[in-house]
């Protein structure tokens, strides 16, 4: 019986055989798909033994970890369950955002005189309409008002009308989520938004009570204290031991009671009040009385004018609200921003829907998978909200090969650093190793994104716990988060020769 002939081993230069490399090259793509399923498919002991600490069963957990240089996933874990993320959901609404509107996006406020103005005195209405600026604050309240004088009102001889139909939404009752209505991570999203509609009071020792005294003057309200004034130095944990309430919603009296230590001197304490056009109209009037301007009529819902406005203001880039919005997880902002994205997509009014819809086809644009996507309200301020591992793995991923990168990252909170992870993880090797998006319920904890290694290679990084005890799975993100940044991810090396 003939044998086949040997295989032809050609050498280059002297060097390896053409077949061995091929043999490498081989091996080395086998390699890299086992990377992807088999190689360190196990989940971390360190990780493990965590959770069991907490008493979080592993089936309430969902994790995927990706480094970007790979084409498949090191580790996954219940990557296709449907999860509660939390504040991580800001991932998402962000990064839709960034693709549909673009990192220059600025919000505008207008605003009309409604009749003669003459030495500085306005014969008629102030017309005022917003489209859903979510950074507002009372400092650019102040030029607003001043770009207003420098246009010659000074003394308005009429009412204050205040246009807020770019949004359109059914009634929010504020207290809906956790029964703190009154909390500002409660707040209702608005078209005209001020101060992140905080209304401030200031808490001071005054003998042996204590006084409440609002930053403005709040026309209708009553604010009655029964705070207790206690003679303790240490003034840690204060809020806490105050409790707003509304005594009598319908005669708007406001009353706080608990305890304060004489040592915290004066404090301030800001709280949902109001609904935004409520919030709106009190700051407005009271940043504009401290300057010496009048407004002799009241405050009504009106439409503005079709006419070219007398002042147009807007508001700093998208990519300045992202910062506030996703370092210290404002919720309001992200409302606003849901909304914006679905009055921009389908046009105004802004719906709930829309912006659901305007989430989705960006996400779907970009290759992320949303089946198991569920949208409320953009902010994971919900107890509705869906998302699962894989779809944000694939969200972090898309976003790291897009141009937008930069302003994408730059926005999350730095562990141990600053945001949300100032004071996580400190001590640890993690520390300025890791920009990641925090989300926090009481029975939802999450962090979602990229992680820089030891050996200084990107990895995304997605964890999700839904349980009732999800609140002490911060030992189980460190652990996770270690194996990661010690390169335990790493894939072997080739044999050597």
């Amino acid at each position: 019986m003939m044998q086949g002939k040997p295989a032809m081993r050609i050498r280059h230069n002297g060097k390896m055989p053409i077949d061995r490399i091929f043999l490498r090259l081989a091996t080395a793509l086998l390699l890299a798909s086992l990377w992807g399923s088999a190689y360190a498919a196990a989940l971390p002991a360190a990780f493990i033994d965590a959770l069991k600490q907490a008493d979080i069963p592993l089936d309430h957990v969902a994790v995927v970890i990706q480094p970007l240089d790979a084409t498949e996933p090191l580790l996954t874990h219940n990557a296709d369950a449907a999860m509660n993320p939390a504040s991580v959901m800001k991932l998402v609404t962000s990064f839709a955002a960034l693709q549909q509107l673009g990192p220059r996006y600025t919000w505008a406020t207008d605003v009309w005189a409604n009749g003669p103005i003459e030495n500085g005195v306005l014969e008629g209405n102030l017309v005022i309409k917003g489209y859903g600026d979510p950074a507002l604050t009372l400092e650019r309240m102040w030029l607003l008002q001043r770009e207003l004088r420098a246009r010659g009102v000074r003394q308005v001889h009429g009412d204050l009308v205040l246009d807020t139909s770019y949004f359109e939404l059914p009634p929010i009752d504020p207290g809906a989520f956790d029964g703190e209505p009154l909390e500002l991570y409660n707040a209702a999203p608005g078209a005209l938004l001020a101060n992140f509609n905080a209304t401030t009071l200031r808490l001071k020792p005054d003998g042996d009570a204590v006084q409440v005294v609002p930053d403005f003057a709040l026309p209708g309200v009553t604010i009655r204290s029964k705070i207790a004034l206690t003679p303790a130095a240490a003034c840690n944990g204060w809020k806490d031991d105050v409790t707003p309430g509304i005594a009598d919603p319908v005669r708007r009296e406001l009353v706080l009671s608990g305890h304060y230590p004489r040592g915290c001197g004066e404090q301030t304490l800001s709280l949902n009040l109001f609904d935004p056009a409520a919030t709106f109209d009190l700051i407005f009037r009271g940043v504009w009385a401290e300057a010496g301007g009048t407004l002799s009529g009241p405050t009504v819902p009106g439409i503005a004018p079709t006419t070219a406005p007398l002042l147009h203001v807007e508001s700093p880039p998208l990519t300045d609200a992202l910062i506030s919005l996703n370092k210290y997880s404002n919720n309001l902002m992200t409302r606003n921003l849901f909304l914006t994205l679905g009055a921009e997509s389908f046009g105004a009014p802004a719906t709930l829907d829309k912006g659901a819809r305007a989430v989705r086809a960006a996400l779907i644009r970009q290759g992320v998978t949303v089946d198991k996507l569920v949208l409320e309200n953009g902010a994971g301020l919900s107890r509705i909200e869906r998302v699962n591992a894989r779809l944000l793995g694939e969200l972090l991923r898309a976003a790291y090969a897009s141009p937008l990168f930069a302003e994408f990252e730059s926005a999350l909170p730095i562990v141990a650093i600053d945001g949300t992870l100032k004071r996580r993880f400190n001590g640890s090797s993690l520390a300025g190793n890791a920009h990641l998006k925090t989300g926090t319920l009481r029975d939802a904890s999450a962090l979602a994104g990229y992680v820089y290694t030891a050996s200084g290679r990107r990895v995304v990084f997605v964890m999700l716990v839904n349980h009732d005890l999800a609140s002490r799975a911060i030992e189980a993100q460190r652990a996770l988060l270690e194996w990661v940044w010690a390169d335990a991810a790493t894939p072997p090396t080739l044999p050597n020769e």
